[in-house]
């Protein structure tokens, strides 16, 4: 078989580091954001604390605030604009401590040893289920400023039933669907399908006109046939089987790859594909020819930024099959804010977190990052076109590779047996199920 060794360590660290962009500094850094010197336009502060007579609501308070950002990258130009606007309207200082990505890795024991910052940056995962112990209930501060109208249910609902209390406010959504390029689907008449039939229909029109349906690297070969597979069985099926074989003994596994082996045939992936990262979905950019790629929303902006291309980008939730058991879940995730329980100044790092992510400032770090916006009433960039709609009608959020990922020790060679299928090594859909039976 041909052998995907690259894809497959990219595959695996983005089980581990997907929100987070790309690159970071090694050594944290220290930055104070600067005196506003008028009032900048911005979001707005709702606790009710009462403010020194004659002062600011915050005089005196200064914030320590962890950041997964540096301060050269678009977030952290925008946190810093915030935190001055917001010392202009509250008085309260907020230095930031560029930590890069590697917070993750120091976040456990910096707080259970109470070092001295306020508030912090990493995966809402993480801080609802292993940060838990050492993060505020922002329940009650939550409702009084009406967090639910300036936020996606999805991951405060998800975030709260893991913690037991909504742990952290969302900075920066991701979600994962079909992205497509508008111009292809208005050339061929098409309109965004919601069931596979119509997803396979579309790709015959598209195919008919001369374009080619479906972009993928075999690094994303788990993600959409994750999708596929968690359509037919649910995700937990999915973690299940990933954990202890016995893929041969669900149904729904054969039929899934079944789907996928009539979908090559059919001609209905891009040339080359699956191909190495990133030279299918570049195709999409380069070629102008290619319709879709499944992936989570960054890769609108790799797309554009690798090729120098600006695709008129759309988003469908991926298309429901024929009988399944999940139809409607959607991956979602995001990068979210913590307050540490021991904070002196939860009121004012709540404001402030409230203050980044909504209004003005929340546009203004969208824009900057060209990133889906953690407020829904603001508006996507170009490049996430379709985002914020699919969040919003999010009730379950699916995981990366929607449970395949459940078995470490395994997740590589099933990317291989899958990147097998794609490649079309198997003649039916039992073969496949088989094939991934051998890895037990």
């Amino acid at each position: 078989m041909k052998k995907k060794t690259l894809s497959v360590l990219l595959a695996a660290a983005m089980t581990t580091g997907l929100l987070a962009g790309c690159g970071s500094g090694d050594k944290a850094a220290e930055t104070t954001a600067p005196a506003a010197t008028t009032k900048a336009e911005s979001g707005e502060t709702t606790a009710e604390t009462a403010a020194p007579e004659g002062g600011k609501k915050y005089d005196g308070v200064e914030l320590t605030y962890w950041s997964m950002w540096t301060s050269q990258e678009p977030q952290g130009q925008a946190l810093m604009q915030a935190a001055e606007a917001f010392e202009a309207e509250t008085g309260a200082k907020v230095k930031f401590e560029w930590k890069g990505r590697e917070t993750k890795n120091i976040l456990s024991s910096a707080l259970e040893a109470q070092e001295k910052f306020d508030m912090f940056e990493d995966d809402y995962t993480r801080i609802s289920k292993n940060y838990v112990n050492y993060v505020a209930d922002l329940t009650a501060m939550a409702e009084e400023a009406g967090y639910a109208d300036k936020s996606y249910s999805v991951f405060n609902n998800q975030a709260t039933e893991w913690a037991g209390f909504l742990p952290c406010v969302t900075e920066q959504p991701s979600v994962g669907g079909v992205f497509y390029n508008k111009d292809i689907f208005d050339d061929c008449g098409i309109t965004a399908p919601k069931t596979w039939a119509e997803f396979m229909t579309a790709c015959q029109t598209m195919k008919d006109k001369g374009y080619q349906p479906l972009a993928l690297d075999s690094t994303y070969a788990p993600f959409l046939f994750g999708y596929h597979l968690s359509r037919h069985i649910g995700q937990a099926a999915v973690e299940e089987l990933a954990t202890n074989g016995g893929w041969s003994s669900n149904p729904g596994v054969a039929k899934a790859g079944q789907e996928m082996i009539d979908f090559v045939k059919a001609g209905y992936l891009a040339d080359g594909a699956p191909d190495e990262y990133p030279a299918s979905q570049n195709k999409i950019g380069l070629t102008g020819k290619v319709g879709m790629v499944v992936c989570a929303n960054y890769i609108t902006s790799e797309v554009n930024t690798n090729t120098g291309s600006e695709i008129n980008w759309g988003l469908f939730a991926y298309p429901a099959v024929d009988g399944g058991v999940d139809n409607s879940s959607t991956f979602a995730g995001a990068n979210s804010i913590g307050i540490t329980k021991y904070s002196e100044n939860q009121q004012a790092a709540f404001d402030f977190a409230l203050y980044l992510t909504s209004g003005k400032q929340g546009q203004n770090f969208a824009d900057l990052s060209l990133s889906i916006p953690a407020d829904p009433s603001n508006t996507a960039p170009a490049v996430q076109n379709g985002t914020t709609e699919v969040l919003v009608n999010t009730t379950a959020p699916l995981s990366w590779n929607m449970g395949l990922n459940a078995n470490a020790d395994k997740i590589s060679v099933i990317q291989e047996v899958i990147v097998k299928l794609y490649e079309g090594s198997y003649a039916t859909g039992d073969d496949f199920a088989k094939a991934l039976d051998a890895l037990y």
